[in-house]
């Protein structure tokens, strides 16, 4: 355990790139979790979200960590611009839906969800964080914006949280 934590740490202050196998046009995988707004839980379900619009979805490592919890704090505060350009916002991480309720109301500040990406979602996004050579079921930090009709319009694959607000608003402007 202790050497996946510093292999994690390690991960997270490179800021490396990471690589996202899904590209734009590919069709989103449907999901169905558990997450949590506001400290409630409730049913998260993909296709469900998308008939509101399109949604940014995006994979993060760890809730409470420094680079996890300044993007919380960045897409919260930006939530009114996607709002206005008609999208919405869902973290995903391998949190258990307990660590996620704290996050949602602490980091998140209750303006967007975010859920448990369990292992078959993390495959199917192709988000697991590889370290030392082996696929683990914490994920990378990738965004994908989804537009309406489920397919994948604009993919963010880097350790370095620092544009994923940016990348993802100006896609979700672009679908206008």
């Amino acid at each position: 355990m202790r050497k996946l934590l510093l292999a994690l740490t390690i991960a997270l202050v490179a800021g490396s790139p990471a690589d996202a196998a899904l590209k734009a046009g590919a069709k989103a995988p449907n999901f169905t979790t558990m997450g949590a707004v506001g400290g409630k839980p409730f049913r998260l379900d993909l296709a469900r979200q998308l008939r509101k619009g399109p949604v940014v979805l995006y994979f993060f490592p760890k809730a409470f960590t420094s680079g996890c919890t300044a993007e919380a704090h960045a897409f919260s505060e930006s939530i009114g611009q996607f709002k206005k350009a008609g999208a919405q916002v869902i973290g995903m991480s391998a949190d258990d839906l307990k660590t996620l309720e704290r996050f949602s109301v602490e980091e998140c500040r209750n303006a967007f969800p975010v859920a448990t990406a369990t292992a078959p979602i993390i495959k199917a996004y192709d988000v697991s964080l590889p370290l030392v050579g082996k696929l683990t079921n914490i994920t990378n930090r990738t965004s994908y914006v989804i537009d309406r009709g489920g397919r994948i319009v604009m993919v963010h694959s880097d350790m370095d949280f620092s544009k994923h607000v940016a990348k993802t608003l100006a896609a979700v402007r672009a679908l206008k």
